[in-house]
């Protein structure tokens, strides 16, 4: 099978290192290695790594940065014509796109040639962009957004929130497909028993909210002196928080490459997905998955669908978003039965690795496309 993988999102560098990056990079991973030829149709690839030398290039002209929001949602929307332009340049048996603001023709054009189109939603774009940026040429967004919708034959969502927000575009065939992990990454794990490392990974923006976890740190510390906290990535709210994570002695590893991340996981004991209250989530965290599959106990806050995801009691505990004084109760918990904290990371792990694997995710689009 010949599969045109299209990215016109501009804030993801394909070969990049945030998760995003990583999503799109185990994508192709996964169809490459079954055997399909994939063909790579972006703005922005990037240094192709050497694993995936069997890649197809079709690059298209870089987007501008550093201009008028108005005029790179322009050139977003011009995309569509040499999008077209390069799925008529080969024939192609699946069209695969990761869904961007201002692009549908390449769900159009393979409804055209009468091929599965699948696009794949990790979330509200429109709504997710009016929020935390600035959204121009809005209502171009929104009619393209729709016409993408319809013309996919299966729109992989990431999670139930995401499946509805596509379901109110118009979308008609939804598959609710969540992040994985590709298992070889993910090398069981000895960790000493007499040490504590809370960690959090991941790009450090205000709806991560790693402020609770960091305002946690002191009533779990006056029960567990020796707990110390790892912050894996950077962000935004880095310089927010430099002077507590300073006061507190945190190790911040800044951005790290995606090979890098299992080994920075096997630094930590208890792993943390702590997420703001007062936030839409319709997230489905890359960070849950990879902390399950490197044997890690998870503590996640109550938030979207993440108690179906982190089995309280089972693969980790939820708690309450917001609240430092329950992440902290959590983290004690953890911290005062390693036992069963070990039973937990144990069972979280086979679990991401039986059921949740980029291979896994792979054959289902494609089975559920066909």
């Amino acid at each position: 099978m010949h599969i045109a993988y299209v990215c016109t999102d501009p804030g993801i560098e394909v070969f990049g290192h945030k998760g995003a990056s990583v999503h799109v990079q185990e994508m192709l991973a996964a169809f490459l290695a079954r055997g399909d030829a994939v063909t790579l149709i972006s703005p922005r690839i990037g240094p192709v790594p050497p694993r995936f030398a069997a890649l197809r290039l079709m690059p298209l002209p870089p987007l501008p940065r550093g201009t008028e929001a108005e005029v790179r949602a322009q050139a977003q929307a011009a995309l569509n014509d040499l999008v077209t332009e390069a799925l008529r340049a080969a024939p192609f048996d699946l069209v695969y796109e990761r869904h961007a603001l201002h692009a549908h023709a390449a769900m159009e054009e393979a409804r055209r040639q009468g091929i599965p189109g699948v696009l794949e939603v990790n979330a509200p774009l429109i709504e997710e962009t009016q929020r935390h940026r600035s959204l121009a040429l809005a209502d171009h967004a929104a009619s393209s957004a729709a016409r993408a919708m319809r013309a996919a034959r299966l729109v992989s969502a990431v999670s139930p929130a995401v499946a509805e927000s596509a379901r109110a575009l118009g979308a008609t065939r939804i598959e609710v497909i969540a992040n994985a992990v590709d298992p070889a990454r993910f090398p069981e794990v000895s960790r000493p028993q007499d040490r504590l490392t809370v960690g959090f990974l991941g790009t450090l923006r205000p709806w991560h909210d790693v402020a609770t976890l960091v305002r946690a740190m002191d009533p779990l510390r006056r029960a567990h002196p020796t707990a110390r906290l790892l912050i894996v990535g950077d962000g935004p709210e880095r310089a927010r928080l430099a002077p507590e994570l300073a006061r507190l002695g945190a190790e911040c590893s800044g951005a790290v490459a995606p090979g890098e991340v299992p080994q920075w996981l096997a630094r930590m004991d208890i792993a943390v997905a702590p997420y703001a209250g007062d936030q839409p989530f319709y997230f489905s965290p890359l960070k849950i998955y990879e902390y399950m599959a490197s044997g890690l106990p998870v503590v996640a806050s109550d938030v979207g669908n993440l108690a179906q995801v982190v089995r309280h009691g089972e693969t980790g505990l939820i708690c309450p978003p917001d609240d430092p004084a329950a992440l902290a109760s959590a983290l004690a918990r953890l911290a005062g039965d390693r036992a069963a904290a070990r039973r937990m990371g144990a069972a979280g792990r086979a679990e991401a690795l039986r059921d949740h694997t980029w291979a896994g995710v792979a054959a289902r689009v494609l089975a559920e496309a066909a």
